[in-house]
């Protein structure tokens, strides 16, 4: 009796683990392998505060909110008359500096060379007439025809005609050798040091325009003319409106099925009949808490990954922090990597 019953309880056990297995069959059949993922968000908003990189009161503002400025375009200038003047200074520093160096460099002229021979020359035959005449004195003041004073004036005036021939020939061969070595590169410094100063002052004078590094929209307008400018203090904010981007966020199991590349398409309330082209651009690689302010189909708090999908907007419709769906295509083989 115990075996018959034992025997019942196994072969029900097995239909209803054979039926079990054909309802998931047939609802996986009825509802068919997973196409499509849609998600929640919204176009991200990203902006760009700018402000002058020196202090200064503004005198222009080129453009008014909602302005699309291009990268590069200047968009406000400060006071400049007092730095004008301080750059005129330095470039004439640097050009009477680098005269010298040039001067120091390109050595002795040949007219200077010239002089300082003749000199020499000159001063050598002077003492050259200088010695002879010694030499006659000192015979005669052996015979005692001159005093001694004459011949000391004499021999005094050898002396002095010589040391003088000795100092030009010292002169000539100095202007044949040139500057020093260290001269000129002492000289090379200084002209570097003012240079450098110049650098600095027309940098100043260029950060005096506050040039838009990217493009975009005008957002905000925050200073006006004639306010105080600082580092600190933003002047503008430009939101950046390329590239666009929905931020969504997608639940773990789903993560299989998608990767970067995959295409989408996005939809707005604003245009309920248009589908905008896009593409999977960013997979967070760190899990984190569904945020507050992103609605899911399942109410509850979950552990789900950010998902940055790119968006072709050629008329440029889309505005930032639009709510959008996203539906994002599975092809077959991600669906197989995915099990």
């Amino acid at each position: 009796m115990k075996r018959v019953v034992v025997r019942i309880v196994v072969i029900a056990l097995v239909l209803a683990g054979a039926g079990y297995g054909l309802y998931r069959w047939h609802q996986s059949q009825k509802h068919g392998p997973l196409t499509n993922i849609r998600l929640y968000g919204n176009l991200d908003e990203r902006d760009v505060q700018l402000a002058f990189k020196e202090s200064g009161r503004i005198t222009r503002e080129l453009v008014q909110e909602g302005a699309r400025v291009k990268k590069g375009e200047l968009l406000a200038t400060l006071d400049t008359d007092w730095l004008i003047h301080q750059v005129a200074q330095a470039k004439a520093v640097v050009a009477g500096q680098k005269q010298v160096w040039l001067r120091l460099r390109r050595g002795s002229r040949p007219q200077e060379i010239l002089r300082d021979r003749a000199l020499y020359a000159a001063a050598e035959a002077r003492a050259a007439n200088d010695l002879v005449n010694m030499n006659r004195y000192k015979k005669l003041l052996t015979s005692g025809d001159i005093t001694q004073i004459q011949f000391d004036d004499a021999q005094a005036l050898w002396t002095v005609d010589n040391q003088k021939a000795m100092a030009d020939h010292e002169t000539l061969r100095l202007a044949l050798l040139g500057p020093r070595k260290e001269d000129i590169a002492g000289s090379a410094a200084q002209l570097h040091a003012d240079q450098a100063q110049l650098a600095l002052l027309e940098q100043y004078l260029a950060d005096t325009k506050l040039i838009s590094p990217i493009g975009g929209v005008i957002r905000t307008r925050i200073l006006e003319p004639g306010d105080m400018a600082t580092p600190q203090t933003p002047v503008y904010t430009i939101a950046i409106m390329n590239p666009k981007w929905v931020r969504a966020y997608i639940a773990e199991k789903y993560l299989g099925y998608i990767h970067s590349g995959s295409k989408a398409w996005i939809t707005v309330d604003s245009f309920p009949k248009k589908k905008f082209a896009g593409w999977v651009g960013f997979i967070s690689p760190i899990a984190e808490f569904t945020p507050k302010s992103v609605e899911t189909e399942q109410l509850r708090t979950s552990l789900v990954y950010e998902v940055r999908v790119y968006v072709k907007d050629p008329h440029d419709l889309l505005r930032l922090g639009m709510p959008a769906t996203v539906n994002i295509s599975v092809t077959a083989t991600q669906t197989v990597i995915s099990q």
